[in-house]
């Protein structure tokens, strides 16, 4: 039985993130690489379960069974299901040869004029369809330093274009951890997500590039790699497929098929090797698969003794305090949650599968439907990811750009933009209602 609001219940909460942001701390004034992923996040969760056990009045096997029914909650288990299908979508379609035909695509309609932009699109495309911002920068940032550095591109704008880019593939795709973890975290349909985050995705996007026209890239024509184009065929058919509103088990599995039929006809992919990229599939997602499980009994068990009904009261107060309007308050308190989290832990993901449950219980309180929090819950995580000079994209551009990574978090336009949309688009209210006309406020 749920205990009354307790403050005390986040406790466990507060030194899960205190080892975290602790460790990247000290690992960045040390001068580490990737500082704040050298603490993996499913150990430094351990203690914090430790101590959420110990702080439970309930009898020792009850605590142990509620962490374990919290593991095995259905949308946590589903949620892990999807990881580990998007991980093997998204190697096989790399070994493949399809990230080089959507890099070779993209290129091979780009004006050297239009350079920015069609960086900044080649990225949010690729993003969008590999599900994973950190992939896309790894496959786009050699080619793309190459073009900077020939057309004379300010290298520190160039990496936040594409750190832009990324980010927004990372916020809309399907197969992305963060939608994955938001739409389940929330009860919402992906395709309704997907539609409701477009609604504020693209008047950023335009902005953005209306942005990046206005510097002179001159007039370099760009070396594009060679690779068969038809191997990028995959990616638009799960974007298709899902915007459909297919069931994403049904997406995923149809992609990874798909994928590896176009490598075995075109460029010889063997059935061995498609096996064993599965697998490799499934190991890369192993993070963020076992955090879930645990994120998922730690909830539980501070749910149980009042930390989530505290933490939602908190945040419910302080937006009644500024705000009239129930959506708006609701809209406002997931972001706010979602953004202050994010400084805090500085991984999307994990922000969303920790504010995923307060959200979805401010939403409820604001008439704000499913799609709409799961929509600002993935949005806000993103904003705040993308502009975090400790997060793992402006490392891995700073990295291969040789720059500071806080001279790549000043250039993310688009992180900036979004943000500002977002707010925009809450103050305005309307667009908060969706297809369907939800209840008026009652205050």
């Amino acid at each position: 039985m749920t205990e009354s609001a307790s403050a005390r219940a986040l406790l466990p909460l507060a030194l899960f993130l205190a080892l975290f942001l602790g460790a990247g701390i000290y690992f960045q004034q040390t001068g580490v690489d990737m500082a704040f992923y050298q603490l993996a996040s499913p150990v430094a969760i351990l203690p914090a379960i430790i101590l959420g056990v110990l702080l439970s009045k309930q009898k020792f096997e009850e605590r142990i069974n509620t962490f374990v029914a919290g593991v095995g909650e259905r949308n946590i288990v589903t949620m892990c299901m999807i990881y580990l299908l998007a991980g093997a979508f998204s190697t096989v379609a790399a070994a493949t040869g399809g990230v080089d035909a959507m890099v070779a695509l993209g290129l091979n309609v780009i004006p050297a004029s239009f350079l920015l932009p069609g960086l900044f699109i080649i990225a949010a495309v690729v993003s969008t369809a590999m599900g994973t911002s950190m992939g896309t920068l790894a496959a786009l940032a050699p080619v793309a330093l190459g073009l900077g550095q020939a057309a004379e591109i300010d290298l520190a704008l160039l990496a936040g274009v594409l750190v832009s880019g990324a980010m927004f593939g990372d916020n809309l795709s399907i197969i992305s951890d963060t939608t994955i973890a938001a739409t389940r975290t929330q009860g919402c349909n992906m395709s309704d997500k997907f539609k409701a985050n477009l609604k504020i995705s693209i008047p950023a996007a335009i902005i953005t590039l209306i942005w990046l026209v206005t510097y002179d890239t001159g007039a370099v024509p760009p070396k594009i790699p060679e690779a068969n184009l038809w191997l990028s065929l995959p990616y638009f058919f799960i974007i298709v497929l899902a915007v459909m509103g297919l069931n994403v088990f049904a997406v995923l599995t149809l992609g990874i098929i798909l994928a590896a039929a176009f490598g075995m006809v075109t460029v010889g992919y063997e059935w061995v090797a498609f096996s064993k990229d599965i697998y490799a599939g499934f190991v890369s997602m192993q993070e963020i698969f076992f955090l879930s499980l645990l994120i998922g009994g730690l909830s539980a068990l501070i749910r149980q003794q009042g930390g989530l009904k505290f933490l939602s009261n908190t945040v419910s107060n302080a937006t009644k305090k500024l705000f009239k309007h129930q959506q708006q308050r609701a809209a406002f308190g997931v972001a706010g949650l979602t953004g202050l989290t994010n400084l805090a832990v500085a991984n999307n993901t994990v922000t969303i599968l920790l504010s995923g449950e307060v959200s979805k219980r401010l939403a409820e309180e604001g008439n704000l439907a499913p799609r709409q929090s799961a929509s600002l819950l993935d949005i806000f995580a993103c904003v705040v990811q993308g502009v975090l000079p400790y997060g793992a994209q402006a490392l891995l551009m700073g990295a291969s750009f040789g720059l500071a990574p806080i001279e790549v978090s000043v250039h993310t336009g688009y992180c900036f933009i979004l943000a500002a949309v977002a707010i925009a688009m809450i103050i305005w209210r309307k667009p908060l209602e969706g297809r369907e006309k939800l209840e008026p406020s009652t205050t």
